[in-house]
């Protein structure tokens, strides 16, 4: 009787856990209706593409352990799909996003449902379009709290508020893409960049549509700041305001003080602002930071006002803004960032490495085929603007996703022989090599790279000089990676191996990689699928910056990826 007693009791527990656990995990449900719209920005009426009509658009929230379920219906004129940028994924890699890596386009009329787990990270990610341009003003904001009855490792903040940086185009940006790839030069910039969809009081007809946000003397604010520009890397500053970095891209940080934060297209940052000043209007500003030496680029300032509650009416003070070019303060902020040991989903970074890759990215050129007439191509020297990695200039299939060719073992959609090294050593950042007519040119191909499952793999990016020297951030799909070390000039093996931090480095699934300079990563492939990296500058992923990895399946059910949904679009 009392060994039945005692069956009761541990059953009773079990079943309470059982509760407690089915509680704690909610299913959140959003729908998207993406369609195109007429707003007026900068004096004039455009027509974009945006999810339920708003710019940005909606803002999800979930708690760390959440099933999210979004579904999309296309009522846009293009091909769409949806990434959820920094999500892992585990064993959900259908629902990653971009098109022709994970899926087929979602096509004009028709609707898809993404369905996914998010666990082991909190933070600001965010989602967007992975179409062509349409992420410009095709995204939002994607919060991830800490479990039910979990807290922050930071004092709980007062509010919290999205602050998404935008840039903006007075054209269609589809459009904008599609001429530059036509022609094989370089896509016209933009014309604003935005704070939470608006361009502000700098630009004409802007002084009506300039954000604003008011805070309350002696309260902290946790901003979550997301850099959904296209093409440029900002400088965030807020008037006489301090701000504690406390996480980036969705891993927290030691808190680190700063006046200044510098934030690479898709990079997210956690800041925690303090309102301690005297009670009057201070700007918030983003301006670009531009690394590379002689090129056009979108070069104006969006600012938004943070009005203390209560104040008189004031001209807001403006805060002094960095050069457009002052690397040295990028890269202290992004050298400064360091990992928070005691996190919550904090795991040492591994120390056995099995597979070892040096990566070098940057600009080239492709021969100019197909233009009208035999016409020259409006590139340097007569040819099409290029991007590569390791001189593999990258190019997605267009009749079924690398995924599905993984998962059905369909043979002729990619090749598994990306190279470990470049083909070619060189002086990789030195200038005189810029337009050196023997390395500068690159060829197309879908070449991927292997990797066994739960392998370790350590990544040397070096940047290089063809055509021109600047910052690329690049992202990686499906997993966050330890930023082990940065620097400039060639990376020297020697000398440099002795600067990796193996205690308390960074985590990230965007790295801005050093203009003329390297950085040194790590991360574990524990996660079985096709996965993207790339160059987060819409203008260099159709070029080709980019390149996939394929993580075979582990050995147990739980370590191999599932089928396919089965209403997964159709090629």
């Amino acid at each position: 009787m009392r060994h039945q007693v005692f069956l009761f009791a541990w059953t009773v527990i079990a079943l309470l856990a059982s509760c407690s656990s089915l509680v704690s995990a909610d299913v959140v449900e959003h729908s998207f209706h993406v369609q195109n719209r007429t707003i007026t920005r900068l004096c004039r009426r455009q027509v974009i593409t945006a999810v339920n009509g708003s710019l940005p658009g909606p803002t999800i929230r979930v708690n760390e352990g959440d099933t999210l379920v979004v579904h999309v219906f296309n009522l846009s004129p293009y091909n769409l799909t949806i990434h959820w940028h920094g999500v892992f994924q585990l064993l959900s890699g259908w629902a990653d996003g971009p098109e022709f890596a994970t899926q087929c386009p979602i096509r004009p009329g028709h609707s898809y449902t993404y369905k996914f787990k998010v666990t082991g990270q909190e933070g600001t990610l965010w989602w967007h379009a992975h179409v062509s341009w349409l992420r410009a003003t095709v995204h939002g904001a994607l919060i991830i709290r800490p479990k039910k009855g979990h807290s922050y490792p930071f004092p709980k903040p007062y509010r919290e508020v999205p602050i998404l940086l935008g840039e903006w185009w007075n054209a269609n940006v589809v459009d904008v893409e599609n001429e530059g790839l036509a022609s094989g030069a370089a896509p016209n910039n933009s014309d604003a960049y935005t704070i939470n969809g608006w361009p502000g009081d700098l630009y004409p007809c802007s002084v009506n549509q300039t954000y604003k946000m008011t805070v309350k003397y002696g309260k902290t604010y946790l901003l979550r700041i997301i850099n959904a520009a296209l093409n440029n890397q900002l400088f965030f500053k807020i008037a006489n305001h301090k701000m504690k970095v406390v996480a980036v891209d969705a891993a927290y940080t030691d808190p680190y003080i700063t006046d200044v934060v510098v934030t690479g297209p898709g990079q997210t940052t956690d800041i925690l602002l303090t309102a301690d000043q005297t009670p009057a209007s201070y700007y918030m500003t983003a301006n670009p930071y531009a690394s590379a030496a002689g090129v056009p680029f979108d070069n104006t300032t969006t600012r938004g006002i943070i009005m203390y509650e209560g104040a008189l009416s004031s001209t807001p003070i403006m805060p002094i803004l960095p050069a457009f070019n002052d690397t040295p303060t990028a890269h202290k902020f992004f050298t400064n960032l360091t990992g928070l040991v005691t996190g919550p989903f904090w795991n040492p970074p591994p120390r056995k490495v099995d597979e070892h890759m040096f990566i070098t990215i940057g600009l080239g050129l492709t021969a100019c085929n197909g233009r009208p007439g035999n016409a020259t191509c409006a590139g340097p020297n007569g040819q099409r603007f290029a991007a590569s990695m390791n001189n593999a200039s990258f190019q997605f299939p267009d009749n079924i996703s690398m995924l599905e060719a993984f998962f059905y073992n369909v043979g002729g959609i990619y090749t598994t022989d990306f190279p470990d090294q470049p083909p070619l050593k060189f002086d990789y950042t030195n200038p005189n090599n810029s337009n050196n007519a023997n390395i500068i040119m690159t060829t197309k191909s879908t070449k991927v790279k292997k990797i066994k499952f739960n392998a370790t793999v350590e990544i040397v990016f070096q940047n290089t000089a063809l055509i021109g020297i600047e910052n690329h951030p690049i992202h990686l799909h499906g997993f966050n990676f330890y930023v082990l070390a940065q620097g400039f000039g060639n990376y020297n093996p020697a000398v440099d191996r002795k600067k990796f931090n193996l205690l308390n480095p960074q985590e990230r699934n965007t790295i801005g990689v050093p203009v003329g300079g390297w950085a040194v990563i790590r991360f574990r492939a524990n996660n079985p699928g096709v996965w993207l990296m790339h160059c987060h500058l819409d203008v260099h992923l159709p070029w080709g910056l980019a390149t996939s990895f394929v993580v075979e399946n582990g050995p147990t059910p739980s370590t191999k990826l599932p089928p396919p949904p089965p209403d997964l679009p159709k090629c």
